[in-house]
């Protein structure tokens, strides 16, 4: 069964190779999902630019002007992590309406998910982190300003706090923000979602999952969300350059498949992205966030299989 797939080729912003960011990963996993034939024309969306307006429900409006017209001041700049320039610009416009794409997707039909996203650590005033718009902040202002949905839940399981997703819906009570990360890691200064659990160094699978999977019913009986948004970044990998965790390809399966098959069987529309992940072997980096789309694609099966009771 195929599963909505949002994806856009300027997603790549064609860094050098070397760039510390790796950002050829967009086009390497598309490559890892058309091997997999998880790549269908029908199910296959590509995004359009969505306006300054709808931007501005989550970003300071000065700012997204600034970004918008190339013209972002140094010192935010150096916070992002690398210049914006028209690719990056580009990039992250499309990116953050690619989210809100799959979001509209994954009320229609139940699941979807945008090859980019989970861009947590953009505050409401500026971009931080690598981090230049916050996709699923705009989506979920923009669902809820229009009525679409009255709840959402917010699942981040990169292994970096999302700072700027606490920060946009930190006087949201419509939106529950949780965030399970390294302690020991970026942001140094982190903004207090609604629900953090911080693991420390060297967690692996079986620690990891212990302290996920009992939280999931927690989080629907208390968010009751009409819309989770979940951040599947792949940085809790023991081979991450940047995580400190030690999560093993299997353990980054049996988390996502925790998640999406927990909020899919209490039949909450699902929105993932693919947040963070780095290594110098970009190819193998791609490999990990297509076990994200393997798993969505095994659950839409499933489901579609599931008999019909008389």
């Amino acid at each position: 069964m195929p599963i909505d797939i949002v994806h856009h080729p300027d997603y790549d912003a064609r860094f050098p190779a070397h760039h510390r960011f790796p950002m050829g990963k967009y086009s390497f996993l598309m490559d890892a999902l058309r091997k997999r034939g998880l790549i269908k024309s029908s199910h296959l969306h590509e995004p359009g630019p969505v306006g300054a307006d709808l931007l501005s429900l989550a970003h300071d409006p000065i700012y997204v002007e600034q970004v918008l017209a190339r013209s972002v001041p140094e010192a935010i700049e150096r916070d992002i992590g690398f210049p914006v320039d028209d690719r990056v610009a580009r990039r992250a416009h499309l990116a953050t309406s690619g989210t809100l794409l799959a979001a509209r997707l994954a009320l229609a039909n139940g699941l979807a998910c945008n090859t980019a996203g989970g861009s947590h650590h953009a505050r409401r005033g500026q971009g931080a982190g690598f981090c230049t718009f916050n996709d699923v902040g705009v989506a979920a202002l923009a669902l809820l300003a229009e009525g679409a949905v009255r709840r959402v839940l917010v699942v981040d399981l990169d292994v970096h706090q999302g700072d700027g997703t606490a920060d946009i819906f930190s006087a949201e009570p419509r939106v529950f923000t949780f965030s399970m990360h390294g302690d020991r890691n970026y942001p140094t200064r982190k903004i207090p979602s609604d629900l953090d659990v911080s693991l420390p160094d060297g967690t692996g699978d079986a620690a990891y999952m212990a302290k996920l999977e009992p939280l999931l019913p927690l989080l629907s009986l208390y968010a009751r969300p009409d819309i989770v948004f979940y951040n599947a970044g792949v940085d809790p990998h023991a081979d991450d350059r940047l995580g400190k965790l030690a999560l093993t390809d299997e353990g980054l399966r049996s988390r996502d498949r925790a998640v999406l098959g927990h909020f899919r069987q209490a039949g909450v529309p699902v929105c993932g992205v693919i947040g963070g992940g780095y290594s110098d072997d970009v190819a193998a980096l791609a490999e990990r966030h297509a076990i994200l789309f393997e798993v969505a694609a095994a659950l839409a099966d499933a489901t579609e299989r599931e008999p019909v009771s008389a």
